[in-house]
């Protein structure tokens, strides 16, 4: 018999087990992969997003589904916290653009062995390429684990850190949804977060800018009344299928919520090529730039205004030749090119499916969850923690945060009632 049982190897069910250990527990986890620590491996393009080091009410800025349900959990076991705790297993942690945190070597595998050697360390039995077919509550004053060869393996508590149901080459594949409905829970309706956006303009079709990169740009999801429903200024690219990279990511959650609040079959998405200075101060500054060359061909005044390719995209757009001297332009059509500069518009009409998604939005119902303790409200003995539940960031290390803290309150608490079941039963 096991005081603690996780199933799912990734980062809050190794953050569990290590939890469930220090605190004196008899733990094992299963995992139905090859090996322990996938999504963790390949997280931050292979170097690992450990957490961010913003204050407490960004992160949870930086967690749109559900990122408030975390408070309780962080007044437990914060981001600092975190970086305390990856500190003391020897991964030395460095500071990168907007609070990011990752591992001084640039590799994930580095933290996912110091997991795995911590949970050696604390005596964790760990079993690999091990599927869960189901779990059954309350059999005997225990809880049971039927893996698919049919044994059968008793535990006190069972902590689910399954995850969702994106990135499922590293096991996401939902199955814990099913256990969790069977102790009662609500499942929320599943959908892509941190996923690519898909298009059929002309423009997406024709591959016109496929390739091309914008940098800092900011990217807006614009509501039927034609208003901001969320604006990210970052980077972003397109592609054969339409747009993707870091400002798309954040965006694309606004869209699919979108479609579906308003019904709507595509949703129009805008683009500020120059957030930091108006239409007006554009246009005074283009026109004088125009009169102090006027022989000048315009796509030669206009150099490094825009990248090169969407430069000529957008003047094509506003029926301007690139090749007319700026004695002869139109200046009507250059306040269409300027605005163009500051709100190109065009329609999506979806993401990518689930599984290219980084990030899956819905799950088990947080109104059914103990806040400080990650425990069941309904099934004693029952623990969730990380995508699982739904909770879910954007990329940045917000995501990780999440499945760490929850996870190392499921272990604590989880280990808690073992010790003290085995005192009273």
């Amino acid at each position: 018999m096991y005081d603690c049982l996780v199933i799912g190897g990734g980062p809050s069910g190794l953050m569990a087990s290590i939890a469930a250990g220090e605190s004196g527990a008899k733990v094992l986890l299963l995992d139905k992969g090859n090996k322990l620590g996938r999504k963790l491996a390949i997280s931050g393009g292979g170097r690992c997003n450990v957490t961010n080091r913003l204050p407490i009410d960004e992160i949870i800025q930086h967690i749109p589904g559900n990122g408030r349900f975390l408070y309780s959990a962080f007044s437990v076991f914060n981001n600092e916290d975190i970086i305390e705790f990856f500190e003391n297993l020897g991964v030395q942690l460095k500071e990168e653009d907007h609070g990011r945190m990752f591992p001084v070597t640039d590799k994930a595998q580095s933290v996912v062995n110091a997991l795995l050697h911590k949970m050696d360390e604390l005596g964790v039995e760990t079993r690999t390429n091990t599927p869960v077919k189901d779990v059954h509550y309350n059999v005997d004053g225990c809880h049971q684990v039927e893996l698919m060869t049919g044994e059968i393996i008793k535990t006190r508590t069972v902590i689910l850190a399954v995850g969702g149901k994106s990135v499922p080459h590293t096991g996401s594949t939902g199955d814990g949804y099913a256990w969790a409905e069977k102790a009662g829970h609500t499942v929320t309706e599943l959908y892509p977060t941190e996923v690519p956006l898909t298009s059929n303009e002309t423009f997406i079709k024709d591959k016109t800018l496929q390739g091309l990169s914008l940098r800092d740009v900011a990217l807006s999801v614009i509501n039927p009344k034609g208003k901001p429903l969320i604006t990210h200024k970052m980077d972003m690219i397109f592609t054969h299928f339409g747009i993707s990279g870091p400002a798309v990511l954040r965006c694309s959650q606004f869209v699919v919520k979108a479609m579906k609040k308003w019904n709507l079959e595509a949703v129009s998405v805008s683009i500020d090529a120059i957030p930091e200075k108006n239409v007006e101060q554009l246009f005074q500054e283009v026109s004088t730039m125009l009169k102090d060359e006027p022989k000048k061909a315009l796509k030669n005044v206009l150099k490094g205004f825009l990248p090169e390719r969407y430069l000529h995209f957008l003047l094509e757009l506003a029926e301007l030749d690139p090749g007319e001297s700026g004695n002869h332009v139109n200046y009507e059509k250059l306040r269409t090119f300027i605005q163009l500069s500051k709100g190109f518009t065009f329609k999506v009409n979806g993401t990518l499916p689930l599984e290219k998604a980084f990030v899956t939005g819905g799950g088990v119902s947080i109104k059914e969850i103990e806040p400080k303790m990650m425990k069941s409200k309904f099934q004693d003995g029952l623990y969730f923690c990380g995508e699982i539940l739904d909770i879910h960031g954007y990329t940045g290390g917000y995501n990780i945060t999440s499945a760490l803290v929850t996870g190392r309150l499921a272990g604590l608490n989880a280990a808690e009632e073992a010790k003290f079941a085995n005192e009273y039963l």
